[in-house]
């Protein structure tokens, strides 16, 4: 919800100072296009893929370290990052190649943006947003990858951005072999692994 200001009738667009007032134990919130958007809550269906997914690819955190560990890569759960003044998201999962962020990320809210985002969803309102909303904000943002696990109908979609169009490149689900993709191709995602359903 947009913040309307005390000496004016005019709605004005949510900024990080609307977001800095919510108490820290209460904010589970995003700025998306100005306004101010309550995350959805975390429930067994959201945190198993969470977790999952940081799992099978663990092989790209840290340093490399052999063939079957390239590494590179700094992965981080729910960051708060300001993609612009009226964009501040909270993506589930977001990774920054160590090229381009030799240091961890840090400080409130991360200002670099990312170079690969995740969103789990399991309500239709969240799908909605994800889906349409977000993928359009980390296109505009210029983020190359862009992940979708929907925890409703057990599958993973993968995005790429090309010309400025977040663009669907594979999606697989239950009954598919592991999906190998950018940009993780040396980390097969069995699908039902995910969902705990292997």
């Amino acid at each position: 919800m947009a913040l309307q200001s005390s000496s004016t009738p005019h709605l004005r667009p949510a900024t990080l100072a609307d977001l800095i007032a919510i108490p820290e134990e209460d904010r589970f919130h995003e700025i998306l296009d100005g306004e101010l958007v309550e995350k959805e809550a975390t429930s067994g269906q959201h945190s198993l893929p969470h977790g999952e997914a940081l799992i099978h690819l663990a092989a790209y955190r840290g340093k490399p370290n052999g063939p079957s560990r390239p590494g590179g890569w700094w992965l981080v759960p729910e960051p708060t990052i300001q993609l612009s003044p009226h964009q501040i998201v909270r993506p589930d999962l977001a990774g920054w190649r160590r090229e381009r962020m030799p240091d961890p990320p840090s400080g409130y809210p991360v200002r670099l943006r990312p170079d690969w985002v995740c969103e789990i969803h399991f309500k239709k309102d969240a799908r909605r947003r994800d889906t349409l909303k977000k993928r359009r904000i980390y296109a505009e943002a210029g983020i190359p990858h862009f992940w979708l696990i929907d925890a409703a109908s057990h599958t993973l979609s993968v995005l790429h951005l090309v010309d400025g169009i977040m663009v669907d490149l594979q999606r697989a689900g239950l009954h598919d072999p592991p999906l190998s993709a950018e940009p993780f191709p040396l980390a097969p995602i069995p699908i039902a692994a995910l969902f705990g359903l292997d």
